[in-house]
C-alpha cells in the first residue's frame, strides 16, 4: 500500500522558510539575491521585530552559501495586485508589462522598486539609478519583450485562461474598505482550488481606501468545479473580517 499526499500541511517554521527560499536561489546559481519581505498584521511576517529577526537569519545563511543578499521590507497590509492564484496573478503581471489601463498600480510600483533595487546590486551599477532604469525598460516595451523571449525559450506563451465557475462576494453595507485579512483571503483562494487548479483563486474588486455601496462587488471567487466554488463560498460566508468595511449609510 502507498500513502498518497492530497494537500500539504499549511504551516512553515522559520528554518523551513529560510531553507526553502535560499536553497532554490543557490541551486539556480544565483550570486545576488533580493528578498521582498511584506510586513503586516495578517502577513507571514507581522511586525518590524519579526522582520529584523528573519532578516538576520536569512543574511546569516546566505553568507554561508556565498550569496550576496539584500532585503526589501514592504507593506504587507493587503495583497499586491488584484489576483490571487496562478492565472489571476499572471494576468496582473501581463497587464503591468503591457502597460494597460487595467494594470494594478500597486503591483507596478512594487515591481519597479524590486527591479530597481536588484539592478543597483550589479557590480558596475551606479547606486540609486536602478529604479529609473527599470522604469525605462518597462515604458519602452523592453521588459515585455524579454518576458516573451523567456516564454519562447520555455516552450511558448499561452494567454492565461478563465475558471469555469465564478461568483461575486458583495458588500453587506456601504462604507470604506479599511482592512484585508491576508490569511483568510489566502485560505479562501486555496479552498477554491488555488494553486493546484491554475485558474482558481480570487480577484479583488476593491482596495483599501475605496468607498463602496451596499451590494457592490468586493471580490470574485474563481473555481473549476461547482463543489470547490461552494466549499470556498461557505468558508467565506462563515468568516467575519475577511474584508473590513467602516460603518456607512446603507
Amino acid at each position: 500500500h502507498f500513502i498518497r499526499v492530497e494537500r500539504p500541511l499549511d504551516f512553515d517554521s522559520t528554518g523551513q522558510l529560510v531553507a526553502s527560499v535560499l536553497s532554490k536561489k543557490a541551486a539556480a546559481g544565483a550570486t545576488h539575491v533580493l528578498i521582498d519581505m511584506p510586513v503586516g498584521p495578517t502577513a507571514k511576517v507581522r511586525s518590524a521585530g519579526a522582520a529584523e529577526a528573519l532578516g538576520a537569519r536569512l543574511s546569516s545563511v546566505a553568507k554561508a552559501l556565498g550569496l550576496n543578499l539584500a532585503l526589501h521590507i514592504s507593506d504587507g497590509v493587503a495583497p499586491v495586485g488584484r489576483g490571487i492564484g496562478p492565472a489571476l496573478e499572471a494576468l496582473d503581471v501581463l497587464a503591468v508589462l503591457r502597460r494597460t489601463r487595467e494594470a494594478p498600480g500597486d503591483l507596478g510600483a512594487r515591481a519597479l522598486d524590486l527591479a530597481g533595487h536588484l539592478l543597483d546590486l550589479a557590480p558596475d551599477a551606479v547606486r540609486g539609478q536602478g529604479r529609473d532604469r527599470a522604469q525605462t525598460l518597462l515604458d519602452s516595451g523592453a521588459a515585455e519583450a524579454k518576458f516573451m523571449a523567456i516564454c519562447a525559450a520555455q516552450g511558448g506563451f499561452r494567454e492565461p485562461g478563465s475558471a469555469a465557475q465564478r461568483i461575486e462576494i458583495r458588500a453587506p453595507h456601504a462604507g470604506e474598505l479599511t482592512a484585508v485579512d491576508n490569511r483568510r483571503i489566502a485560505r479562501i483562494a486555496k479552498l477554491a482550488g488555488a494553486p493546484r487548479q491554475q485558474r482558481a483563486g480570487i480577484r479583488l474588486l476593491a482596495r483599501i481606501g475605496d468607498r463602496v455601496d451596499k451590494g457592490q462587488p468586493l471580490y470574485e471567487l474563481h473555481a473549476e468545479t461547482p463543489g470547490e466554488l461552494a466549499y470556498a463560498l461557505a468558508y467565506a460566508e462563515s468568516q467575519t473580517g475577511v474584508l473590513t468595511l467602516s460603518v456607512g449609510v446603507s
